[in-house]
């Protein structure tokens, strides 16, 4: 399939991070989309879907359409309160994604955009992750977005619906919140940060980027049943993206070099663990599939992403 230029398309989380972006990006270039929104918020065409699960019905949005990029998910939480987590993931993550998929097919959609997670590779090493390394989803949120790609790929084959999925590394831009939002906010105070020693690679992903990717893997024939990996272009290690970030809001970078095993020492002793392996650790991707087969490029540098991140007021 390449879509029309005037395709239809189907966006869930459409008032979402991603969402947004992505929605208004797409009705720029030509396409007609139906915004899935869980609450009335104006937007052209929307659709109220107040509860996203096994059993909703899609038929309405996906009458007439060409593609559908499903963001809706259920997002991953650092500390999880649930009993049982993984039934909460799996009802959301796995369960909804496979009826939309089930009912996009039946509406004759012909491309189904999948946004997964780069966390169904894994939680990170010292190697950068491929298309082609065997899947290690550590969490319950990984693990049920693994689940919905399998069901994606027997659905695919079973109907002949184009599955596209890709595996984002952490996506910034404006608007971001949670953790990028909060070391934003220390660089602009000024505080030191224990992070001068830290010698690590992470792969990261401006919104812009992220938006340009899904409209070719909606636009381009080579796309159909493929998996990519994203990011950025080169990886950078956490005080590089402190000093990117400190240059581009024009404040010093305070950096104190700080033993990493020190650092994770700490974590473990305050239960941070977590928190401080995404400061200290690797995780990084080889994002050469979606260039060489789809030909794409990231339009953005990070330096262009991160001043449009730091733009909105701390």
């Amino acid at each position: 399939m390449t879509a029309p230029s005037h395709s239809r398309v189907l966006v869930t989380g459409a008032t979402g991070f991603v969402g947004r972006a992505l929605c208004n990006q797409l009705s720029a270039i030509g396409h007609t989309v139906i915004p899935a929104v869980r609450h009335g918020s104006g937007l052209p065409n929307e659709v109220v879907t107040s509860d996203i699960g096994s059993s909703t019905d899609w038929r309405m949005a996906l009458a007439g359409c060409d593609a559908v990029v499903h963001l809706a998910a259920r997002v991953h939480m650092i500390r999880e309160a649930e009993r049982d987590p993984l039934a909460l993931y799996r009802r959301t993550n796995t369960e909804a994604t496979l009826n939309l998929a089930r009912q996009a097919a039946q509406a004759r959609v012909k491309r189904f955009v999948f946004i997964s997670t780069i966390k169904v590779n894994g939680e990170g090493r010292d190697a950068p992750y491929r298309e082609t390394d065997a899947p290690a989803p550590e969490d319950e949120y990984a693990l049920s977005k693994w689940e919905a790609e399998l069901g994606l790929h027997r659905i695919a084959q079973e109907t002949g619906l184009e599955v596209v999925i890709l595996r984002p590394p952490l996506v910034y831009g404006p608007g971001v919140k949670a953790n990028f939002r909060r070391l934003i906010e220390t660089v602009a105070r000024g505080w030191p940060l224990p992070l001068g020693a830290v010698r690590n690679r992470r792969s990261l992903l401006y919104l812009g980027n992220f938006v340009d990717a899904i409209r070719l893997c909606l636009e381009h024939p080579g796309a159909a049943e493929q998996t990519f990996l994203l990011d950025d272009g080169e990886p950078v290690s956490t005080p590089q993206l402190i000093r990117a970030l400190a240059a581009a809001m024009r404040r010093p970078a305070r950096l104190l070099p700080v033993p990493p095993w020190l650092l994770e020492f700490a974590g473990a002793l305050l239960g941070k663990r977590a928190a401080v392996t995404r400061l200290t650790g690797s995780l990084y991707v080889d994002s050469s599939m979606i260039r060489s087969r789809l030909g794409w490029a990231p339009p953005f540098s990070m330096e262009v992403g991160l001043a449009a991140t730091v733009a909105e007021p701390v």
